[in-house]
Parts: structure tokens; sequence; C-alpha cells
């Protein structure tokens, strides 16, 4: 039995600094563009899924105040082992707070970065430190680096890197490799307390495919989404800076084409390779990608253009490097897009999910209201609401009974 605990205080990545994109600030220092100006030029997105309604305030005052410790998880049963992504999702309760309200533990391995497994020549290791001390934010990347004892060069391994033999055969050889335990983190995503949509969500089970013609959409989807809508209380929090305010990127204030740009819960926040952001618009009256008409065209371009230049400012990614897409459907109904990292391959990137925004944009310079008009295909997991419902509107049989086409523990 492990001795040690591990404690979480949010449900966050760290903090990532804001960037300043224009001389003014408003009195809270959050950056913002200082004009209200749509973006017209020609095309040149992030999720957040599966979030916990807010907390009874008889339980704590602030989700922030929570203090989440390992030692007092019950694992119930495993929902899923995804071993592409290396996560692992675990149903269980918090013996320490409420052994009645259940929580999902997602345990995931993280990425190596290229500044923690390069060997560092000694002309440079001073001058490295020299600049990560003078620097105000964390330090980026250096995590579980050493210097060996002559203090001569720094290193991923060390003397207690330890090899263990599976097989030699002429120039190849296998083994299993215990390194130091700062280089063996794991992200850990905490949902308390899950609802059933949040056990569903994150449980591995068969999938199928859905193809929605807008009468559908008008007569089974929308009365769906509208009663099992989860609570957005999390991202008005955002967009209002009552929580998350330090973690935000980018914003754009105005009203009508404006958004919040911000890390999303899938990325630490820190390794530049797995670069995730979620990009969540100041209206509150569009739902999803069946809403846009031409009237959002402004909207789509600004979060577009302004998004990119945001990342290529913080993080030099340029706009050939970035996936900018929206999910149909979404995890949750307020319009957001997701930016992500073309080196990095995170879940919901298929075609059966992800829209491109620039596709999107195109699509309704075309037509006007083309997204009132197409037929939109996805996949729905078998436990799923919506998906019994489509069945009972098709008079079809359980999806227990079908044929079994894929299984999926994507998160």
């Amino acid at each position: 039995m492990m001795t040690s605990r591990f404690k979480i205080f949010a449900l966050v990545p760290p903090n990532v600094d804001m960037l300043k994109t224009s001389p003014t600030s408003n009195d809270n220092g959050t950056n913002k563009v200082s004009e209200c100006n749509a973006v017209d030029e020609s095309p040149s997105q992030r999720q957040r899924e599966g979030q916990q309604p807010p907390v009874p305030p008889t339980e704590q005052s602030t989700v922030d105040e929570i203090c989440y410790d390992l030692a007092h998880f019950r694992t119930v049963r495993v929902l899923s082992n995804n071993s592409t992504h290396k996560c692992v999702a675990l149903l269980g309760h918090f013996t320490n707070l409420s052994p009645d309200k259940q929580a999902i533990v997602v345990l995931e391995k993280r990425a190596f970065t290229e500044a923690e497994i390069t060997t560092v020549p000694p002309s440079t290791v001073a001058h490295r430190e020299a600049i990560a001390n003078s620097e105000s934010e964390p330090d980026r990347g250096n995590v579980g680096e050493h210097t060996d004892p002559a203090g001569s060069e720094r290193t991923f391994f060390t003397t207690s890197s330890r090899l263990h033999k599976e097989f030699v055969n002429d120039v190849y050889g296998n083994f299993q490799c215990t390194v130091d335990p700062e280089l063996n983190r794991l992200k850990v995503s905490i949902i308390y307390p899950a609802s059933e949509k949040h056990i569903v969500k994150h449980c591995a089970q068969l999938r199928y495919m859905v193809n929605e013609t807008i009468e559908l959409y008008k007569n089974i989807t929308l009365p769906h989404l509208e009663q099992e809508q989860l609570s957005l209380e999390w991202l008005y929090n955002v967009l209002e800076h009552r929580k998350e305010k330090e973690r935000i990127l980018y914003e754009d204030p105005c009203d009508e084409n404006g958004f919040v740009l911000l890390p999303d819960l899938k990325w630490d926040g820190k390794t530049i390779e797995q670069l995730y952001l979620l990009a969540l618009v100041r209206r509150r009256d569009i739902r999803s990608l069946r809403d846009l008409t031409a009237a959002h065209l402004p909207l789509l371009r600004n979060v577009q253009s302004r998004g990119i230049a945001a990342i290529e400012k913080r993080y030099g990614i340029g706009a050939s490097q970035l996936r900018i897409y929206l999910h149909y459907q979404p995890t949750f109904y307020h319009l957001h897009m997701h930016f992500t990292y073309l080196r990095y391959d995170p879940p919901g990137t298929g075609c059966e999910k992800a829209h491109l925004l620039s596709t999107v944009i195109n699509n309704i310079e075309l037509v006007d209201d083309y997204y009132q008009r197409a037929t939109l295909s996805y996949t729905l997991k078998e436990t799923d609401k919506l998906y019994a419902k489509f069945l009972a509107a098709e008079g079809d049989e359980p999806a227990a009974k079908r044929a079994k086409t894929d299984i999926d523990s994507t998160q």
C-alpha cells in the first residue's frame, strides 16, 4: 500500500500567463482588445467536456476550497482504460467528502517534452538556468532534468535510471526503465460530484452512427438537449471572471463577436506538443453548429483570426500548424471552438465528430442557412438517451440486439 498522498486542489491545469494584446487593461488586470470590431478578412477550436455542476454550498463555499486527497478515494469500478491515450477513468467516492456522492478520477500519463529528454551541453547549462531564473513565470519543461555530479551537463537520465532487460537480440534490445519519480508524474482530473451523464461519457462502450436530418434535429435532438443540458454555470463563471480569470490567454470583450480563449482541461498548460485551447463565445444564444447562419460569419472570422494571432504571439505556433474545429454533437450547448496543435492527436478529431472552422465558414458563405438544411452525421454511445430516442422514432430494435460495430473508450 502506498504511503504517499496526492492532493489536487482544482480541476484546472497550471496557470497560463495572459497574452498582452493591447496597452489597455481592465481594473482586474485582464488584457482585452480595445475595440469591438468584427474581422471581415478571408479565412487564413477547445473542449471542455463533462464539467461538474456547481457543488452545493452546504458542502463547500467554493470549488477551489476542496482539497482532494486520493488516499481517501475508493474505486468502485474502472469505467475505461485507453491504451492509445495512456489514461484510465475510475468511478468511486471520497470517504472524507461524501461517500454517497460518486466521483470520477481520470489518470493520464504525461507526454515527454523535448526540453526534458535533451542532454544540455556544459556550455549552455549556466545560460539556460540564468534565463529560467530571470523569468517571472514557472519554468516550462525543465521538471525532472538533472545536472550530473560534476555539474557539467544536464541530462534526463541519472544513476537512478535503472534498466530491466526483457530481451537483447543483435543490435536490438527491449527494456523496462525506472526513472526519477519527478519524470513519472500523472495528470489527474476529478469530476465531483459526478452525474450519470458524466459516467456515461467516460464509459467504454459501443458507438453507432446517426444521420441527423433537420427534421430529426427539430423533433428529437432539440427537445432532448433542452431537457438534458448540463449546467453552464462554470462557463458563465469564466466569461464573467468569477473563476479561472488567471488562466485566460486572450479576451475580446465585444458582446456580439467577442470570446475568451483559455487552456482546455485536457492540456496541462505546459507541454507545447499537446497544446489545446478552447474559445468560448460571449453570446449566449448560439447553442451549436445547427444555429449558425450568415449573420454569425463576423463572429466566426473574429474567433479564427484573433485566436490564431494570440496563439502565435504566445506560443510561436502559426495558423498552418493549428487544427481549429467545432464538435457536433458538442458535450455542452454553448458555442465554442477547439484550437489544437497538429503534432497532437487529441480525442474528438475524427470526421464523425469534428468540423473544421474554415469549412464551416466556407459552407455558410456558399449557402446562408447551410446548417439549417444539412444532414449531419455523428456517433452516439449505446447508453446515450438521445440514441434511444432515435431508435424509438425509427421503431428499431434495442442497441444491445444490433450488430456490434466498435468499442470506444475515448474520453
